[in-house]
This record gives C-alpha cells, sequence and structure tokens, in this order.
C-alpha cells in the first residue's frame, strides 16, 4: 500500500462571537472560497460532501484528489467533518473546536489527509521513484500552506464584518 499523508493543527484567535465563527467555520462554502486549492465542494445525496482538492508537489507536478466527507460532530463548541463510510481512497478529517475567551473566540483547527493506492504509479508515474515519505512532506508543506491561508483570510473576514458592525451600532 502506498499511503501519502499530511496533518495541520494549529489555532486562531479571533475578535467575534461564538455563534459567527461557528457559523462560518460551518459553512463549507467559505473553504471553497477562501482556502486556494480547493477547486469545489459539492453536495452529494445521504449528506455527503465532496471535497475538489488541488496540490501542487515538486518533481510530481498537480496532484488533484477528491474527498468524500460527511459531518459527524455538529454541537455548539466542536464541528466536524470525516470521511464518508464508502470512501476508501481518500481521506480527509477536518475539525474546528471553539472556545469563549472574553469578547474573543478561540478556534483550533486540525485537518489530516491521507491517500491510500495499491501501487505509487496509481498516484502519478513517478510516485515510486519520488517516495512516500519525500511527497507526505511535500503534501505536509502545502496543506499547512492552504490552511495559513485560509485563517488568515478567516480573520480579515470574521474581524472585519465585527468591525463594520460595530461602526453600525454606534450610530
Amino acid at each position: 500500500m502506498f499511503r501519502i499523508k499530511a496533518s495541520y493543527t494549529g489555532q486562531l484567535e479571533l475578535k467575534t462571537t461564538l455563534e459567527r465563527a461557528r457559523e462560518f467555520f460551518g459553512e463549507l462554502r467559505n473553504f471553497a472560497d477562501l482556502m486556494p486549492g480547493i477547486e469545489g465542494i459539492r453536495k452529494e445525496s445521504g449528506g455527503i460532501m465532496r471535497w475538489i482538492v488541488r496540490a501542487e508537489v515538486p518533481v510530481i507536478g498537480s496532484v488533484q484528489a477528491s474527498f468524500a466527507v460527511r459531518k459527524t460532530e455538529d454541537g455548539p463548541e466542536r464541528l466536524e467533518w470525516s470521511p464518508a463510510g464508502s470512501e476508501n481512497k481518500n481521506y480527509l478529517r477536518y475539525a474546528a473546536a471553539f472556545e469563549v475567551r472574553g469578547h474573543n473566540v478561540l478556534i483550533k483547527v486540525s485537518q489530516h489527509v491521507e491517500l491510500r493506492r495499491a501501487h505509487a504509479r496509481e498516484i502519478h508515474r513517478l510516485a515510486a521513484l519520488v517516495g512516500e515519505g519525500a511527497i507526505s512532506s511535500e503534501m505536509q508543506k502545502r496543506v499547512a500552506e492552504m490552511i495559513r491561508t485560509f485563517l488568515e483570510r478567516a480573520q480579515q473576514k470574521l474581524e472585519g464584518e465585527s468591525a463594520v458592525e460595530q461602526e453600525a451600532e454606534a450610530f
């Protein structure tokens, strides 16, 4: 089995409400709009959401993968999407946890991506030469870049909207 893995864990404290943060991170359209590499997220039957992701990997080039996920947790302080039961090649798990800190919200984000193939050539004809470790390392870098960019854009959007609302309330 040829496996490529990448994970990201980080946190961000935002000047917003728990409700707004949860709504923002629960709306998958925001990921498609604000995260580089997400080519689309579409709804399928049975509550399945399909993420189409593309990442550039040195030597190999562009790698595109489709991830079927379903919401596995939907509580006031945590959202989580996990691989759909039918998925056997491309695994994506994404979670966002929310903690109120005074007038701010601490958001803890984690994501794990794994591509599994019987043979390396199913990923790319050069994948066996490059190796799991090297490809996983590059994917790790790309996933971290994608999520950091998304979190920066999320902060701008959420805190920018909060500032506009505060100004409107002052009038």
